[in-house]
């Protein structure tokens, strides 16, 4: 019997489950991460003035998330509209196969809908094979390559 996942947006009592989540996700793209960042998103996440909004998944009756998605509003001059942007999205190894990733994918496509966003874009890395079995059964993958520009905010 499958157990049902339940979505929802994060409230305070989620922290301790999504910082490890978190911290997971950190790990497997090997970005350092330390409570200072973690408080931050996690600040963002509840301040009603910032972008940031973040869906946890629950499997069941469970209380702990077993995912999460990190969604904002981007605006997309081209278009002259608001679309969604998805920075961050990542399942509990543990609790992959349990269709988690295409249930937040439904509740991104929701909060879509009320937020006026007909695309919601994102990017991953080219060897998260997994993940991007996921993708391309759910979106189109466009024809754009992303680069990073790092930029010294102390110049001397």
């Amino acid at each position: 019997m499958n157990n049902p996942v339940r979505i929802r947006k994060a409230n305070t009592r989620d922290f301790p489950g999504w910082c490890d989540l978190y911290r997971g996700y950190a790990e497997f793209y090997k970005v350092p991460m330390n409570d200072d960042i973690l408080e931050t998103l996690w600040g963002w996440i509840h301040d009603p003035h910032h972008e940031i909004n973040c869906l946890v998944a629950f499997v069941g009756e469970d209380d702990l998330p077993s995912g999460f998605a990190h969604v904002r509003r981007m605006p997309s001059p081209l278009r002259g509209i608001d679309i969604g942007f998805l920075d961050d999205l990542f399942v509990d190894p543990d609790a992959r196969g349990a269709n988690i990733g295409k249930a937040l994918f439904g509740a991104l496509e929701d909060h879509a809908r009320e937020q006026n966003w007909p695309i919601i874009r994102w990017i991953t890395a080219d060897d998260n094979y997994r993940a991007r079995a996921l993708y391309d059964q759910l979106a189109t993958k466009t024809m754009w390559n992303t680069y990073q520009m790092d930029i010294s905010l102390n110049p001397e």
